[in-house]
């Protein structure tokens, strides 16, 4: 395995641009939609065998909505995370223990992210249930790191954090329930914000949890790529709950007030993290910001609780999986760590109702902190981004744990809280993988967070994987996908190449006779 960086930007429809940019072009009429598209297909066919992110395709039939016709990210292409619910395309969810099926309908979740205009091309793989912090398996390949293939892509979105680093569109859906947008955010040098629970619409498995952890979102190599999907998103639903976000557009003006925190309770960070998160401070108090050091009041027994919490997900999976996912559900073809789980799960039981109760009072300790500060800066990870093996679901369970513990050290906060939080990408380790910073902030202050991630962003632009040393991906033929190519359906003329190793799906497209009519014109 090589470890030139692999990346399948060029000199074709989509560009270096953001999605901001490319729907901006649509809008103009100088590029229409199935030109995007067909760009996008090229670019998965030149990255697919060396990242392996995509989970089920559809380059034949992207989904879109009537309600995104002419959104904000109208025609811009992206990818769905294969644990939400798309009519006709199957959800496996990162798992062997049962058959994947085509769904009969739409997420609730799904139909908000289409009202913003995307245009879906797949969905994207993660680990097992999302459980894990890197994108592997028990007997299936990995996904791997667009910087560094070696190296792991984060978790759990990350097939989605590997096709908008290297390029193959520039946002795709993630979600997030103990750090799965903020993690591969921090390992694939991509921006990533955790909403608030509740701003975007209800995750459909986690709410029905006795806590609800998981808010989805999006992956975006920008600031205002994120901005931009979350104002579209709210225009489709808006919590009356939270207070409006609307559209943010840059830095703000105000002073604030930064907690600093290097070390979690759990884990001491390594030095490189350290270094790039203490170089992080030292830009916000030039900036004109007070940056203090502070401690977070969640501990080894918060750590133990969340784990715990995370059995009881992973037993809850084992024991409805026939009734509640799919008659053909294997609880004995689950892997290592959904397994380990469960077991330890099931040896604490009697702890449970405790884990709740502390749990469930975190939301109020963490409202607390942002009585004195505006915003805690801190790592996204503990350290550095792994090797592949590493973070293995075949690891021994305990050995595996106590790596997921010590490396997971920050994000599980927000998820049991609620509150937001975004990963930055503002520097890097020896070796050249990106290191990421996390900033969290209290209840609905996504405004805030973007705000001084738009700053950070002018103040040193994010690294760009094109502008390194060339790797796999940007010389040689361009492959096309199985089947009937998107860029033929579409109207342009299709590369006479190799396939994709996942194939297309031939299932019906949601209003593809209307995106073919707008398409035409260049609308």
């Amino acid at each position: 395995m090589t470890d030139e960086r692999v990346h399948a930007f060029a000199d074709d429809a989509l560009g270096a641009h953001d999605a901001v940019a490319l729907a901006a072009l649509v809008r103009a009429g100088t590029v229409n939609p199935r030109e995007l598209v067909g760009a996008a297909v090229d670019r998965a066919a030149r990255v697919d065998g060396a990242l392996l992110p995509v989970a089920h395709a559809s380059y034949d039939r992207p989904r879109i909505s009537r309600e995104g016709i002419g959104g904000p990210l109208w025609g811009v292409p992206t990818y769905l995370k294969d644990n939400v619910d798309l009519r006709g395309l199957p959800t496996g969810m990162g798992s062997e223990a049962f058959p994947a099926r085509p769904a009969r309908r739409n997420a609730r979740f799904t139909d908000q992210f289409l009202a913003t205009g995307l245009a879906v091309l797949g969905k994207t793989r993660l680990p097992e249930f999302g459980l894990n912090a890197s994108t592997e398996f028990a007997t299936a390949q990995p996904v791997r790191n667009p910087w560094k293939p070696s190296h792991s892509a984060g978790a759990s979105s990350g097939g989605a954090a590997a096709l908008v680093a290297s390029g193959v569109v520039p946002i795709a859906h993630a979600n997030d329930g103990g750090g799965s947008i903020r993690i591969p955010a921090a390992c694939c040098g991509l921006v990533g914000l955790k909403p608030t629970r509740g701003r975007l619409v209800t995750n459909a498995q986690s709410g029905k949890l006795p806590i609800d952890l998981v808010t989805d979102g999006v992956l975006t190599r920008s600031v205002r790529d994120t901005a931009a999907f979350l104002a579209a998103a709210e225009r489709h639903r808006s919590n009356p709950a939270l207070p409006p976000l609307g559209l943010v557009e840059g830095p703000g003006e105000r002073r604030l007030r930064i907690g600093l925190v290097v070390d979690s309770p759990t884990a001491r960070t390594d030095g490189p993290t350290r270094r790039v998160v203490e170089e992080t401070a030292a830009r916000l108090e030039a900036m004109g910001h007070l940056v203090e050091p502070a401690a977070l009041p969640f501990g080894e027994e918060f750590s133990r609780d969340f784990v715990s919490y995370w059995g009881y997900i992973a037993w809850a999976v084992a024991a409805t999986g026939r009734l509640l996912i799919d008659p053909g559900f294997r609880a004995g073809r689950l892997d290592g760590l959904t397994t380990g789980l469960r077991r330890r799960f099931q040896a604490e039981f009697p702890r449970t109702p405790g884990v709740l109760r502390r749990l469930r009072r975190a939301e109020g300790v963490y409202a607390r902190i942002f009585r004195t500060h505006d915003v805690i800066l801190s790592p996204v990870l503990a350290h550095t981004t792994p090797p592949i093996g590493h973070l293995s679901p075949n690891v021994d369970f305990d050995e595996l744990m106590d790596r997921l513990t010590r490396y997971v050290a920050f994000t599980p906060v927000n998820n049991v809280a609620g509150g937001p939080g975004i990963a930055l990408p503002a520097g890097s380790a020896p070796g050249g993988l990106p290191v990421g910073v996390h900033l969290s902030a209290a209840h609905g202050q996504e405004r805030l967070l973007l705000e001084l991630a738009f700053a950070l962003e002018a103040d040193r632009p994010w690294r760009r994987i094109q502008d390194e040393r060339a790797g796999p991906g940007l010389s040689g033929p361009v492959r096309g996908p199985v089947g009937r190519s998107a860029t033929a359906a579409f109207g342009v003329a299709a590369p006479k190449t190799p396939a994709l190793r996942t194939p297309a799906l031939r299932t019906p497209a949601l209003r593809t006779p209307a995106f073919r009519a707008v398409t035409r014109s260049g609308r």
